[in-house]
C-alpha cells in the first residue's frame, strides 16, 4: 500500500485531558516511525501503539511544553533501550535551532539533536519534510510531509497567513491548530480561530481539515461546525488515537 497512515496520539493545547495527551503524532510507512512534536502525556499512550525504541525519530515545531513535555522522559527511555540493547543508535531529535532548548535535544550518547530550517528537506527513510515558520510569539515552523504519493502539513502553533495556505497548497490532510472559537478571533497572537482554519484549508485547497490543538472550554462541536463552514469540504476533529491511512489523491 502507497502512502503512510497519522495517528493522533495528543490533540489538546495548553495540557492534557484525563488520560489523553497534548500534541504528538505518530507517522509511519515501510517500517519508519516518526513522531511530530512529544507533548504532555504522549509516551504513556504511544506504548499502546509500539514500543518507545522503534520510534527513529522526533521532529518538534517549536519548545512550548505542550509541544515538548515528554521529550526528556522519551531521551531517558532510548538511553535505558540502548543500554538494554534494544534500540542500536541514538534517537534523532529535529528541530529549529531559534532557540537555546535546541541544546537540550542531545542527551549524552542517546539522543542527537539536529538543526532544520526553512531551507532544509529532511529524508527519513520513505519520508521528506520541509518547513515554513509560522506567525507565533517564539520561533515555531510548519511542518509538511510527503511519502509515496500522499502528503500533510501539520502547522504546529500558527497564525493565519497567507504563507501559510501556500505552504499547505494541495495536501491531502491539513492539520491545523484551532485553538480558538469565532468570537475570540483576534484575541490572542499566533493562534487561529475555527473560520481561520477553515479559511487557510479553502485556500489552500487540502483534501481534508484535521482540527487539532483544541481549547478545554465551549462545546467542540461548535469549533467543528465553524470550521467546517468555512472551509466547505471534508472537515474533522482530531482525537485520542485516531488514525487516518493517507493515500493521496
Amino acid at each position: 500500500m502507497s502512502g503512510f497512515s497519522l495517528t493522533v496520539i495528543g490533540h489538546w493545547g495548553a495540557y492534557p485531558g484525563p488520560g489523553e495527551a497534548t500534541s504528538c503524532y505518530l507517522l509511519r510507512a515501510e517500517g519508519t516511525s516518526i513522531l511530530l512534536d512529544c507533548g504532555s502525556g504522549a509516551l504513556s499512550l504511544l506504548q499502546g501503539i509500539l514500543p518507545l525504541h522503534e520510534i527513529d525519530a522526533v521532529i518538534l515545531s517549536h519548545y512550548h511544553a505542550d509541544h515538548i513535555a515528554d521529550i526528556g522522559c522519551l531521551q531517558y527511555a532510548s538511553m535505558i533501550d540502548m543500554r538494554q540493547g534494544r534500540r542500536s543508535s541514538p534517537l534523532k531529535i529535529y528541530g529549529h535551532g531559534e532557540d537555546t532548548y535546541f541544546k537540550k535535544l542531545s542527551y549524552g550518547d542517546y539522543t542527537v539533536g539536529s538543526v532544520y530550517g526553512p531551507d532544509s528537506v529532511l529524508n527519513l527513510g520513505p519520508f521528506s519534510f520541509r518547513f515554513a515558520p509560522t506567525i507565533h510569539p517564539d520561533p515555531c515552523y510548519a511542518a509538511r510531509v510527503s511519502c509515496q504519493g500522499a502528503s500533510l502539513v501539520y502547522t504546529g502553533d500558527a497564525g493565519a497567513s497567507p504563507d501559510l495556505a501556500r505552504f499547505a497548497m494541495d495536501t491531502d490532510v491539513f492539520l491545523c491548530e484551532t485553538s480558538l472559537y469565532d468570537e475570540y478571533k483576534g484575541k490572542i497572537p499566533g493562534h487561529m480561530c475555527a473560520s481561520e482554519a477553515g479559511e487557510t484549508a479553502k485556500h489552500a485547497c487540502v483534501g481534508m481539515l484535521l482540527a487539532t490543538h483544541l481549547p478545554h472550554y465551549g462545546v467542540h462541536a461548535e469549533l467543528l461546525n465553524q470550521a467546517r463552514a468555512a472551509f466547505g469540504g471534508t472537515t474533522a476533529l482530531a482525537g485520542r488515537l485516531l488514525r487516518l491511512d493517507l493515500q493521496g489523491r
